[in-house]
């Protein structure tokens, strides 16, 4: 009788023991955004965090996100495994310093859309080296398609952990495509991982002329192999301008996109 005591406290225990290591969140997330420029860019920074809260809580891993860039600091960093710009990108020295040096000690990043954009002049001028000629590698915008258009992706690398469950191609959600001042295919730190296939062109709608592509080579998302982080171009869903001012199209209404973006993000979290 004593033994089957035992041997049922021992059971216990280890249902307890399990139940508990799987209740511990496999890596910390936190995603810093402004959200006050833009229309397209507001309603998908609320997107996104909508969709990553309850991609959290499906996938046992936390989800922050904060407007307070002040955060940007060595001990709030220190909380997180992984860290999201949404939309835009720090812009005082200590906060640019701290990140600098939080992805130079392990640290990993995926950054939007946006948080890849300088032009100078410009509210975000090219005034950051460090983080857009050497960490992202692209650096300027150089310009961009209109209206926010789906475009046909092509997997350029098959074997990394975030495309390794992708076919050759996918559609992509509606979304503003940008053009970068450098060629990436010419940095052997870049690690290209998804480009517009040529099926896409014409992409874009205009009126503008120039904001319909129609060849080319254009990179959307990739990873610079000296840091863990990965840019993806998406994020900027259609608007009803001047009208309703209401959304059109929605980033993470695509299960592929959805499965590329969660697989970066495991890529980054777990070392």
């Amino acid at each position: 009788m004593q033994a089957k005591k035992i041997f049922s406290f021992v059971v216990s225990f280890t249902i307890l023991a399990v139940a508990s290591a799987q209740k511990k969140p496999l890596f910390r997330v936190v995603a810093f955004f402004t959200a006050k420029n833009d229309l397209a860019h507001i309603s998908y920074v609320h997107e996104a965090n909508r969709w990553f809260t309850e991609t959290a809580a499906k996938n046992n891993f936390t989800y922050d996100s904060t407007d307070n860039w002040g955060n940007l600091n060595k001990p709030f960093l220190s909380q997180y495994n992984v860290v999201l710009f949404l939309d835009t990108r720090p812009e005082a020295p200590e906060q640019r310093a701290a990140f600098r040096k939080y992805m130079e000690h392990g640290g990993a990043w995926m950054g939007f859309h946006f948080a890849a954009f300088a032009l100078t002049p410009s509210t975000y001028n090219q005034d950051w080296d460090w983080y857009h000629n050497e960490f992202i590698g692209a650096g300027q915008y150089a310009s961009n398609t209109w209206r926010p258009t789906p475009a046909i992706l092509r997997v350029e690398n098959k074997k990394h952990p975030a495309t390794r469950n992708l076919g050759e191609t996918f559609r992509s959600s509606p979304n503003e495509w940008y053009r970068w001042e450098k060629d990436l295919r010419k940095n052997p730190a870049i690690e290209i991982l998804l480009s517009i296939d040529s099926t896409s062109f014409p992409l874009g709608t205009g009126p503008k002329q120039h904001e319909i592509w129609h060849s080319g080579y254009y990179p959307v998302a990739w990873t610079n192999k000296k840091y863990r982080m990965v840019y993806v171009n998406m994020g900027h869903n259609d608007m009803d301008y001047g009208k309703t001012n209401g959304t059109l199209s929605y980033t993470f209404a695509n299960d592929t996109q959805n499965r590329f973006i969660l697989d970066a993000l495991f890529w980054l979290g777990k070392k």
